[in-house]
């Protein structure tokens, strides 16, 4: 089983509206080395941390599963959308998504700032310096490593 960090604006979608809807596409997402976790390597039944972003105090604040393996993302087509690519060819999709499915929410909020003082959590994603990636793999170690945080 693979891990993952999801980073999301709470503004635009929240642990608590995925925990609503209970099952949501993951669309939106125009970066290649992000689309290919997704498309490459993600498999029904992954685990992920739903991290809340660019709000006062960003975090890890749950844990989402992988619910389908990877399709074309739909808004890629839609001209009105954010994220319509005109350059993509339904027939060969430039971008792709997966449907994550809510697990829970944790009992606290796992801060930026308290998962950067760790010295335990090794050459980490998420505090990599210049990282910026929408979707971030997590190793075995640092998932229950963060999870003992809890």
């Amino acid at each position: 089983m693979n891990h993952w960090l999801f980073k999301s604006e709470p503004e635009e979608f929240s642990i608590d509206d995925l925990k609503r809807v209970r099952k949501e596409p993951w669309t939106g997402v125009r970066n290649y080395q992000a689309r290919n976790f997704m498309r490459d390597q993600m498999r029904v039944g992954d685990l992920g941390f739903f991290y809340h972003s660019n709000c006062p105090v960003p975090g890890i604040v749950g844990i989402l599963r992988i619910a389908t393996p990877a399709s074309a993302d739909r808004l890629q087509f839609v001209p009105d959308s954010d994220y319509f690519d005109p350059t993509s060819d339904p027939a060969n999709p430039r971008w792709a998504c997966v449907d994550v499915a809510f697990e829970r929410k944790l009992a606290r909020t796992i801060t930026l700032d308290e998962l950067k003082a760790r010295d335990d959590l090794g050459d980490f994603a998420l505090t990599r310096r210049g990282n910026r990636l929408s979707i971030l793999p997590v190793t075995t170690a640092q998932w229950s490593t963060i999870l003992n945080l809890e």
